[in-house]
């Protein structure tokens, strides 16, 4: 009986090993899920991996990795932010629409004060009158969405279009090999991965997730913390709704819908729990880079629309479920 147990040892040793990479350091598998789907990728099309191609890939993933920072911060309260596609449609449709009239500076101010309109009454009714968030948000787009679809009735014959500089930050690409919208998403991925884990309020999210009960007896508002957070997010929104609406060069009411699976679907691949308490933005970024070479792998195999959405779904349950055997194993 001895002889069995003290084999077993070793094995269940590395498969503790291999768990605790999985929970603690989730950018390592990622990055080799990354390369491998770049081999796959090359080999059904060899030689599309160039340079030219890293920076678009780069470039459509950017807005997708703001996104998706908006449910890694909410995810890590135990939370998630449903309303990010319509918050950064309307931003977008805001600009574009109020450019002619105001300017591009005065038009992005324009827009991101709705946008921390729509963040504060969110964080108002989710911290102070504890509405589940999911209900919450999923109410906020459809409230956004409709304020949208009002404002576009009354400027439908004056909009100027999406603005140039918008044009150049969202879709330019500086030498050939470099994105444009590098300039905003750097400076944003600085500040979240070190508010994270340098600042009191990424230590407060890291604990309203865990635990909220223990949280709220030490003596910690997190109905401050959440309205804060939540305003935070809505203007992440209305900055991804910015670029996608350069890239893209549309301005719609519903031109970042088709983004928010996607984006939660990346903070879940990135390691963020979707119970709270645990969650990288290192690995949300990475979840977004992985989540756009399979677009681009499954665009290059043929497979339409539906499919993707049936696989970013499945890629959600599946993961979730690994994460959470991982977790309650270790």
């Amino acid at each position: 009986m001895t002889a069995p147990t003290q084999a077993q040892a070793p094995r269940r040793s590395m498969g503790s090993n291999v768990a605790n990479v999985f929970r603690d350091r989730p950018v390592i598998p990622l990055i080799l899920l990354l390369i491998g789907l770049i081999l796959v990728l090359n080999i059904f099309r060899p030689g599309i991996t160039t340079p030219n191609w890293a920076a678009i890939i780069i470039r459509t993933a950017v807005p997708l990795a703001i996104l998706a920072g908006c449910q890694t911060l909410t995810m890590l309260t135990g939370g998630i932010d449903l309303s990010v596609g319509a918050v950064a449609s309307m931003a977008g449709f805001l600009v574009a629409t109020l450019v002619g009239d105001f300017g591009f500076f005065p038009s992005i101010v324009i827009a991101l004060f709705a946008a921390v309109l729509a963040g504060t009454v969110t964080g108002i009714v989710v911290g102070v009158f504890r509405v589940h968030p999911l209900i919450m948000t999923l109410g906020m787009s459809f409230v956004v969405l409709g304020l949208a679809n009002v404002w576009q009735l009354l400027k439908v014959q004056t909009g100027s279009g999406v603005p140039q500089e918008l044009r150049t930050l969202g879709a330019g690409l500086a030498g050939g090999l470099v994105p444009n919208n590098l300039i905003v998403f750097v400076p944003i991925a600085i500040v979240i991965i070190l508010g994270l884990r340098r600042t009191g309020f990424g230590r407060l999210l890291f604990a309203i997730g865990d635990n909220p009960i223990a949280s709220r007896l030490s003596g910690v508002r997190s109905w401050q913390v959440l309205i804060l957070l939540y305003i935070f997010s809505a203007i992440l929104a209305a900055t991804a709704g910015f670029l996608m609406s350069g890239a893209s060069n549309t301005a719609s009411v519903t031109l970042a819908d088709s983004s928010v699976l996607p984006s939660v679907a990346a903070a879940v691949i990135g390691g963020t729990s979707i119970l709270g308490g645990r969650g990288t933005y290192a690995g949300t970024i990475v979840g977004a880079l992985i989540l756009t070479v399979l677009s681009a792998l499954l665009t290059v195999l043929g497979l339409p629309e539906p499919w993707r959405q049936i696989l970013f779904g499945s890629i959600i349950v599946i993961v979730a479920a690994a994460y959470t055997r991982v977790t309650s194993e270790s």
